[in-house]
C-alpha cells in the first residue's frame, strides 16, 4: 500500500533506525483503525532499515491462547544465541518455549532473556523487529515484548509495533500504552484523490468520486478496496450514500465480496488458510488434501491478489484472513478445523491439535475436552497461564457431564485469577457451583473466592469470607485448612482499624479450632498457632511460639513451589513485632534473594521494599535508596505501581519534611480506598519519626498515638517508643508512663537486644538522677550489640540531651558528637540536626562531615541512586553480565551506564572504580 502523505510518519521511522544504528535502542507503537496504513509502515521501516537484521511477528486472533505464540515467531531465527545467556535465562526461554522440561519460568525472567537475546543478535549489526496487528499477540507474548521494549536502552535495537486502535479494537493495547505513540488518521482529501486515482484507471465521474472519499474518511485500503468490489454502472454514475457501517467492516465486507465469487474449492481453501493460524504451507495442503481439494484451487485467490502461498501461506491484508473467517458457515468452519486437527502431527504440536479439535466439536465431546484439559497443563509448565485458562475454560464448555464441567470451571477459574482476570474467575466459580460437587470442591471454589476479594476489594467480609471456607475445609484438608486460617488473619492484619467485619481477635479466636497439623509442624504452622495466640492470650504469651516460628522459617530453606516462602513476608512482620533484628535481617535478605534466584519480576519490587525499610533501620540508608531506585526502575518497566513503603519510611528518616508529606498523604489516601488499616499505621509511625527528628514533638505524639491504639502487629511495637520520646518531650508524662508499660513486658518477653535497649531508652527518658542514667548507658551498651545502628544512634543522642539538662557539657558533648557523627553519617539528616544544635548550646561547633573519604562524598553527590548501586557492584568484582541479570538490564546497558560513572568520577578503568571508597 502506498506511503502517500505520510512525511511525517515516515521521518519518525527513520528516526527510530537512526537511533538504533548508534547504540540508543527504542520503540514506536503505530496505532489506528484497520486499513489506515499500518502494515506499510512496517513495509517502509524494513526497506529503509540497510544494514539492519529484520525479524517479524504476526499477531494473529485465533492465536490468543497460545502462551508465547508470538513472541516465539519473533525469536525462532535467533535462538543459535541462546548459548550466549546466562543459564537461568536459557532455561526460562527454553521452558517457556517448549525446548525443554522445568519449572514455570517468571513472565520478566523470559523478558530479561528476550533482551538479552535480541542484544545478542544486535552484536553483529542492528536489529529492527517488526510486529504487525499486536493487538491480536496472546497475553504473555504482548506482556513481554513490552516489558522488553521499556527495558531496551544502548542497544542497537528498534522495536516497532502496528495495532489497531484502542477506540476500535481495545484489547490488548494498553500493554503498550507507556511507549512512543504514532497514531495515524486518514488522508487529506488531496491525498485521497491522488490515491484513488491509482486504483480506478477509468474516467471518474466527480460526484462518484467525492462519495467514493467521503465513504473512505481517508482511508487507504478502503479507496483501494472499496471500488473495486462496486459495480461499474455504480462507478459510472451512482456509487450510492455512505452508510452507518464503520470503515473496516466495510473493507472487510469488500474482500468479503471479492472471495464470495471465486470457485467453491478456491472459497474452501481460504478458509483452511484462514483457520489455519501459523502460515504452515505444508499443514493447509493436508488438512486440503483431507476435504478433497487439489493444489488448482489455489491459482483464483492468487489471481484475485488475496492470498500468496510459498513455503509460508500469508493473505495479503489481515483483515481478508477476518473476512474469509467470518463469510464462512458454522459448519464449514467445523470441517475445516477438523480437517486441520487431523492433519496436525499430535506428537511435535498437540495443542494446536487439541485447539482445533475443539473448534470443530459441536455440543459436548469429553475427549475433545480431555485434550484441552492436557493442553492447559502443558501451557502452564511454560508459564502461560492466561493460555491454560483459555484452553480450560473452552474445556468446560465442551464437557457433557455436569460433574466433570463444575471440576473443569473450578480449575478454569483458578487460572483465570492466576493470569490477572478475576471477573472471568468469578463468573467461572458460577459455573462451579451449578453442578453436582463434593464437599471438597465447594470448600475450595469458597477458598478462591474469598482469594479473589482479598486480591481485588480487600472488603471488610474478606477475613469472614476466609474464616467461613476455612472452616469448611478443616474435615477435609488439615493444611489447606490451616492455611487458609493463616491468611484470614494476614486479611484481618490488613484491614486493622479499617475493618468493620470480623476482625483480629475473632480470627485469631476462630484460627485457635483449625485441626492439628497431620504432619510434623511446619513453619506455617507455628506461625499460625503463635498469631492465633497473639491476639487472643497477648503479647507475652504469643512470644515464644512465634521466636520458635521463626527459628524455623531460618533454618528451613525454601525450594522452588515450596509454600513456605508464601509466608515469608508475614514472618518479617512478626520478627518486626517481636524487635528481633537477626531475625528480620536475614528473613528480608532471603526474599530478595529468593526472588531473584526466581526471576520473580513481578513481586521482587516488593521484597525489595521489606528489605530496604530493615535497611533503614540498620542506618544504612544509602543502600536502602538504591534498593528503593532499584524498586522504582522495575515498577516503571513492569507498569506496576509504585510501592511508597520504603520511599516513605526513608524520607522521615532523613528528615525531609514536603517529601514524607506528599508520600504520606497519597499513601493514606489510596490505603483508605482499599481499606488497609495497616498500610495507615506503617505511614503514621513513619510521619511520627519525621516529626520527633525535627523537634515537633506535640505533632509526633499526635502521629504515633494510632497506630499504639490499634495494636496492629509490628506497627505498635515500632511506634511505641516514638510515642514515649514525643510524650516526655511534649510535657506529657503519663502518657509516656502509660507507653511503657505496654513496652516493658514485652520487651522482656522479646529478650532481644533491640527490644531491651529501646526499652531502657524508654525508660531513661521517663526516669531522673542516676537511675536514668544508667539505664541511657544500658540503652547505648545493649543496641550496640544489635543491628539497628539508626536507634544506637538515636540512644547517644538522647543521652547526650539529658546530659546537657542535667548541666554536665563536657559528658554532653562526648554523647552528642558520636550522635552527629553516626546520624550524619548514615544520612538521618533531621536528627543530625538535632543533635547539632543541641552540641552547639553545650558551647562546641558540630564538625563538617569527614566521616566519609572524599570519593565517597564525590560518588553519592554525582552519581544517580542506580549509577552508585552498578559502581558498587562493579567494585565487588561483579561482571557486566552479572549486574544485568541482577538488575534486569542487558550488559550492553550497564556498560553504557558505567561509561557514565567513569565520567563524572574521573576514573578509566574497573580497577579505578574498586580502589575508591564507595559509600
Amino acid at each position: 500500500m502506498t506511503l502517500l502523505g505520510r512525511r511525517g510518519e515516515r521521518e519518525a521511522i527513520e528516526r527510530l533506525l537512526s537511533r538504533a544504528r548508534a547504540g540508543r535502542s527504542g520503540a514506536l507503537v503505530i496505532r489506528g483503525e484497520a486499513g489506515i496504513g499500518k502494515t506499510a509502515l512496517l513495509r517502509h521501516a524494513r526497506d529503509t532499515a540497510a544494514g539492519f537484521r529484520v525479524e517479524h511477528a504476526v499477531g494473529i486472533e485465533s492465536e490468543l491462547g497460545f502462551a508465547y505464540a508470538g513472541l516465539h515467531q519473533l525469536c525462532a531465527p535467533l535462538l543459535d544465541r541462546l548459548p550466549a545467556l546466562p543459564d537461568p535465562q536459557q532455561a526460562a526461554l527454553g521452558v517457556a518455549f517448549g525446548l525443554r522440561a522445568g519449572d514455570p519460568p517468571d513472565r520478566f525472567l523470559v523478558g530479561l532473556a528476550v533482551l538479552g537475546l535480541l542484544a545478542e543478535a544486535a552484536e553483529e549489526r542492528p536489529l529492527l523487529c517488526l510486529v504487525d496487528d499486536a493487538q491480536w499477540l496472546d497475553e504473555v507474548s504482548a506482556q513481554t515484548l513490552g516489558f522488553v521494549a521499556r527495558r531496551v536502552e544502548a542497544e542497537r535495537v528498534a522495536l516497532v509495533f502496528a495495532l489497531r486502535d484502542s477506540r476500535t479494537d481495545p484489547g490488548g493495547t494498553e500493554l503498550f500504552g507507556r511507549l512512543p505513540d504514532l497514531g495515524l488518521g486518514g488522508l487529506s482529501d488531496a491525498d485521497a484523490r491522488a490515491l484513488l486515482a491509482t486504483a480506478v484507471r477509468t474516467p471518474l465521474d466527480e460526484q462518484v468520486r467525492d462519495r467514493i472519499i467521503a465513504e473512505a474518511r481517508g482511508n487507504p485500503l478502503a479507496l483501494l478496496e472499496l471500488p473495486r468490489s462496486a459495480q461499474p454502472a455504480k462507478l459510472a454514475g451512482g456509487f450510492g450514500l455512505p452508510d452507518a457501517l464503520n470503515v473496516p467492516r466495510r473493507v472487510e465486507q469488500s474482500f468479503q465480496h471479492r472471495s464470495a465469487g471465486l470457485p467453491a474449492d478456491t472459497q474452501l481453501l481460504l478458509l483452511v488458510a484462514a483457520a489455519e493460524p501459523v502460515g504452515d504451507a505444508d499443514l493447509m495442503w493436508r488438512a486440503a488434501e483431507y476435504v478433497g481439494i487439489g493444489t488448482e484451487a489455489a491459482t483464483p485467490a492468487e489471481a484475485a491478489g488475496l492470498l500468496e502461498i510459498g513455503t509460508r501461506v500469508r493473505f495479503s491484508h489481515p483483515l481478508v484472513r477476518s473476512a474469509v473467517y467470518r463469510a464462512a458457515a458454522p459448519a464449514e468452519r467445523r470441517r475445516v478445523h477438523r480437517a486441520l486437527a487431523e492433519a496436525t502431527d499430535p506428537r511435535t504440536d498437540p495443542d494446536r491439535r487439541a485447539w482445533h479439535r475443539a473448534q470443530a466439536v459441536l455440543g459436548s465431546d469429553e475427549e475433545a475436552a480431555a485434550e484441552l484439559e492436557r493442553s492447559a497443563g502443558r501451557a502452564r509448565a511454560r508459564g502461560g497461564l492466561a493460555a491454560a485458562a483459555a484452553f480450560l475454560e473452552r474445556a468446560v464448555a465442551l464437557t457433557p457431564g455436569a460433574a466433570g464441567r463444575a471440576r473443569r470451571a473450578l480449575a478454569a477459574a483458578h487460572a483465570k485469577n492466576q493470569a490477572g482476570a478475576p471477573d472471568a474467575a468469578l463468573e467461572l466459580l458460577t459455573v462451579a457451583a451449578d453442578g453436582p460437587s463434593d464437599a471438597l470442591h465447594r470448600a475450595r471454589a469458597e477458598l478462591l473466592r474469598a482469594q479473589i476479594a482479598f486480591h481485588t476489594i480487600r472488603g471488610n467480609e474478606v477475613p469472614g469470607m476466609l474464616l467461613d471456607a476455612a472452616k469448611m475445609l478443616a474435615p477435609l484438608d488439615a493444611a489447606l485448612s490451616r492455611e487458609t486460617y493463616l491468611q484470614a488473619i494476614e486479611a484481618s492484619f490488613h484491614a486493622g482499624h479499617l475493618g468493620r467485619g470480623r476482625g483480629l481477635p475473632e480470627a485469631a479466636e476462630a484460627a485457635q479450632t483449625a485441626p492439628a497439623p497431620t504432619t510434623p509442624p511446619r513453619p506455617v504452622d507455628l506461625l499460625l498457632d503463635g498469631l492465633a495466640a497473639r491476639f487472643t492470650q497477648g503479647y507475652e504469651a504469643s512470644a515464644p511460639g512465634l521466636q520458635r516460628a521463626l527459628r524455623m522459617f531460618r533454618s528451613h530453606e525454601p525450594r522452588a513451589g515450596d509454600d513456605n516462602r508464601r509466608w515469608l513476608w508475614l514472618a518479617c512482620h512478626v520478627a518486626a513485632m517481636l524487635w528481633d533484628d537477626e531475625a528480620i535481617y536475614a528473613l528480608a535478605g532471603r526474599i530478595v534473594r529468593l526472588t531473584r534466584e526466581a526471576g520473580a519480576l513481578a513481586t521482587l519490587p516488593a521484597a525489595l521494599n521489606a528489605l530496604a525499610t530493615v535497611l533503614v533501620h540498620t542506618g544504612e540508608l544509602n543502600r536502602a535508596a538504591e534498593l528503593v531506585a532499584e524498586e522504582h526502575a522495575i515498577t516503571q518497566a513492569t507498569g506496576a505501581p509504585p510501592l511508597p513503603n520504603a520511599r516513605l519510611t526513608l524520607a522521615a528518616w532523613r528528615g525531609r519534611q514536603p517529601e514524607t508529606a506528599e508520600l504520606y498523604a497519597a499513601m493514606v489516601r489510596n490505603a483508605t480506598e482499599r481499606g488497609e488499616g495497616a498500610t495507615i499505621g506503617l505511614g503514621q509511625y513513619a510521619l511520627a519519626v519525621l516529626h520527633n527528628g525535627l523537634g515537633n514533638y506535640d505533632d509526633a505524639l499526635a502521629a504515633a498515638a494510632p497506630p499504639c491504639e490499634h495494636d496492629e502487629l509490628a506497627n505498635s511495637s515500632v511506634a511505641l517508643h516514638e510515642l514515649i520520646e514525643a510524650a516526655v518531650r511534649a510535657g506529657q508524662p503519663a502518657r509516656a508512663a502509660a507507653a511503657l508499660e505496654r513496652v516493658s513486658p514485652r520487651a522482656r518477653a522479646s529478650g532481644t537486644q533491640w527490644a531491651l535497649g529501646l526499652e531502657a531508652r524508654s525508660r531513661a527518658l521517663t526516669s531522673t538522677g542516676p537511675a536514668a542514667e544508667a539505664l541511657y548507658r544500658e540503652a547505648v551498651q545493649r543496641l550496640s550489640e544489635c543491628r539497628m545502628a539508626t536507634h544506637l544512634a538515636r540512644a547517644h543522642l538522647v543521652y547526650g540531651e539529658w546530659l546537657r539538662r542535667e548541666g554536665r557539657r563536657q559528658d554532653a558533648r562526648e554523647q552528642l558528637r558520636t550522635a552527629h557523627e553516626l546520624l550524619a553519617g548514615m544520612g538521618a539528616e533531621a536528627f543530625a540536626a538535632r543533635a547539632a544544635r543541641e552540641l552547639r548550646a553545650t558551647g562546641e561547633q558540630p564538625r563538617k562531615r569527614t566521616v566519609q573519604p572524599a570519593d565517597a562524598r564525590t560518588a553519592q553527590e554525582l552519581l544517580t541512586a542506580r549509577e552508585l548501586l552498578i559502581a558498587r557492584l562493579v567494585a565487588t568484582g561483579a561482571t557486566s553480565g552479572e549486574i544485568g541479570a541482577q538488575l534486569f538490564l542487558s550488559p550492553r546497558t550497564i556498560d553504557a551506564h558505567l561509561r557514565n560513572i567513569f565520567r563524572k568520577l574521573n576514573v578509566t578503568s574497573r580497577r579505578q572504580l574498586r580502589n575508591l571508597q564507595l559509600p
